[in-house]
């Protein structure tokens, strides 16, 4: 584990502390945050900076640049750090206006997600649960076959299936409780009796290997009794994407493990359309339960399929469809 950085020492260090404060007060973790304006707020230290009056566009910029994002979007999100602290100072009166002028960089086209149907998700869980175990990991295979299920089948992210514990699992309700997830959210995901009781029968046969199982214990580990690690969760996945035979278009990529959760949004959305109700109002209970704060995030998810285009087709078919009155006179 990397040391804690330094607690901000800077002139601007009373606004650091304030804003972050202010962050966290609004139910946001910003851990992430919390570090770059540490880092900034050394920079300014070993820059010799003394006074508000000195954090000059030029100081801001060079730090900027010496901090290595070869990546847009990493570049872009420590410019936008900043810029947010010191437009909260803006508009609380501490300075006039914001040093932060570095333009942002472009970034390219977003890689299309690879969206699974249900069979190639079976075909994966499949594979996963014929995983060998190992000296480290035992019921290997039973445990990643699981964790892709809940993936594929609640649309949950990595890190909610990754942290799970005992005391999440409701079996009472077939419900799980994700606690403390991004944006420090916790919701309770229904589970339907299929998905519950794969989930119930791997806890069953860990329960005998771990005996004095207590509700903190995580539903899926491996070593020293920690949470298996989501980078591990991926590492698999992408072990096992070549047997899939997944068809993979020019200039695009192999599937990622977050993919499953992006195929979640959009079979439900299909099952919608085929099912005769209109998306449209379902759309809240989807953001719902996946976890966003409004429809405009899950909206990310809706990738375009082609099975998604011949269900809105069929439905505009009987839309338009002319009304019959009989026969004419």
């Amino acid at each position: 584990m990397k040391p804690r950085l330094p607690d901000p020492s800077s002139p601007i260090a009373p606004h650091i502390v304030a804003f972050v404060g202010h962050k966290r007060a609004l139910n946001r973790r910003y851990d992430v945050e919390d570090k770059v304006l540490r880092m900034f707020d050394g920079y300014l230290n070993t820059a010799g900076i003394m006074t508000l009056a000195e954090i000059t566009p030029a100081a801001v910029d060079a730090f900027f640049l010496s901090r290595t994002r070869t990546r847009p979007r990493s570049f872009n999100h420590l410019v936008g750090v900043i810029g947010r602290l010191f437009e909260w100072m803006v508009e609380h009166g501490i300075v006039d206006r914001s040093p932060v002028t570095m333009r942002l960089r472009l970034r390219g086209q977003p890689r299309p997600p690879c969206i699974l149907d249900l069979r190639t998700a079976q075909r994966l869980v499949d594979l996963a649960g014929r995983l060998a175990d190992r000296s480290t990991a035992p019921l290997r295979g039973p445990a990643y076959s699981t964790i892709f299920s809940l993936l594929f089948g609640l649309g949950l992210r990595v890190g909610e299936v990754a942290r799970l514990r005992w005391r999440d699992v409701d079996r009472d309700r077939n419900v799980l409780i994700i606690r403390e997830t991004k944006f420090s959210k916790s919701r309770l995901i229904p589970m339907g009796p299929r998905l519950a009781a794969r989930l119930y029968a791997f806890m069953d046969r860990r329960s005998v290997q771990v005996p004095s199982a207590s509700p903190d214990t995580p539903v899926f580990s491996f070593i020293g009794g920690r949470p298996v690690n989501p980078g591990t969760i991926s590492i698999v996945f992408h072990s096992l994407v070549p047997q899939l035979n997944i068809a993979i278009p020019a200039g695009g990529t192999p599937p990622h493990v977050h993919d499953l959760r992006h195929s979640f949004a959009v079979g439900r959305l299909l099952r919608w359309y085929r099912d005769g109700g209109n998306p449209a109002d379902h759309l809240m209970k989807l953001s719902t339960f996946m976890g966003h704060v409004d429809p405009i995030s899950t909206a990310v998810y809706l990738t375009i399929t082609t099975d998604l285009m011949e269900a809105a087709g069929l439905r505009f078919e009987r839309f338009a469809a002319p009304i019959s009155t009989g026969d004419q006179p």
